[in-house]
């Protein structure tokens, strides 16, 4: 069994103004936002630290607005996301702005992070359901890494389409995470809508909420050492977490566990679904899942 466990926040693509971003916009009625129900649901789940991916541009809001709160809680750690932050041997190109990417974000934490740890976007809301699963994952000590899935119904907005990782699941564990661009009411469109496939409602999506031990670094690192041989002087490419996760299962490397959380998962894709996701945080405040946050 594994004592510590930790919660990495990807949250390096919040910009320096946070007037109008989504990611620290007051969801709550005593102004919290949705990474105060995150940290919440994780350490009652059992995580015992929290490490922010940021920017040093937003270090000083960022602690003002979200890290004086979090650090009251639980063990806070920062790390920075920066591009010039590559492994030895590359530099980067003077024209490049983009950020390396959610591979990149992850491989910035290897000096803090020698435990087991989970992975999540800073602008979505997970549930309890998903932290306990993965928390009791982490702590059991496998090798294999884990993935928290949900169910495709359950990620849809009536505002319009999504972008969802679906999942092929073979024995409990994660086969190949297809990526589909626009999905609308469990169909999705490849030719701008002039076709559309089907569905089930409770196929499995990947909404980037991962569980690694600190092996992955190892790993983010060869193959992002690879991906800038080829892409370093491309403006937007970017090195993505799910790739590295195909590479490893492709290659029999690792397996990946999916675990699947049947709670609603919330985001704001489109400010019109900031409404419905406040009225349901503050329906669960009500019934005593976020006493005293």
């Amino acid at each position: 069994m594994q004592e510590h466990i930790t919660l990495v926040v990807m949250a390096a693509g919040m910009g320096s103004r946070f007037g109008g971003l989504k990611q620290i916009e007051p969801i709550g009625k005593n102004g919290e936002i949705l990474l105060d129900y995150s940290v919440y649901d994780a350490v009652k789940a059992g995580f015992d630290k929290v490490v922010f991916i940021i920017k040093h541009a937003i270090e000083q809001d960022f602690k003002a607005v979200v890290g004086k709160r979090i650090e009251k809680r639980v063990r806070t750690e920062y790390v920075f996301q920066e591009t010039d932050d590559l492994p030895a041997g590359f530099t980067c190109p003077p024209e490049r702005e983009k950020p390396w990417g959610t591979a990149h974000a992850v491989l910035c934490c290897q000096n803090v992070v020698n435990e087991p740890f989970a992975v999540i976007n800073a602008d979505d809301y997970y549930g309890k359901s998903a932290f306990v699963q993965m928390a009791d994952f982490l702590k059991s000590g496998s090798e294999d890494y884990g993935m928290v899935g949900f169910r495709l119904v359950n990620t849809l907005t009536e505002n319009g389409s999504v972008s969802r990782g679906v999942c092929e699941i073979e024995n409990g564990k994660l086969k190949s995470v297809t990526e589909r661009t626009k999905i609308v009411d469990c169909r999705y469109t490849e030719d701008d809508g002039k076709t559309w496939t089907a569905l089930p409602p409770d196929t499995v999506v990947s909404m980037n909420l991962w569980g690694f031990t600190p092996d992955i670094f190892g790993a983010i690192e060869s193959g992002f050492c690879d991906f800038l041989k080829e892409k370093r002087t491309v403006p937007k490419a970017e090195y993505y977490l799910p790739t590295v996760v195909s590479s490893l299962i492709e290659s029999g490397k690792k397996q990946v566990r999916v675990l699947i959380a049947e709670d609603k998962w919330y985001g704001v894709t489109y400010k019109e679904d900031k409404a419905g996701m406040a009225a349901a945080l503050e329906q669960m405040t009500e019934n005593g899942q976020y006493e005293g946050m």
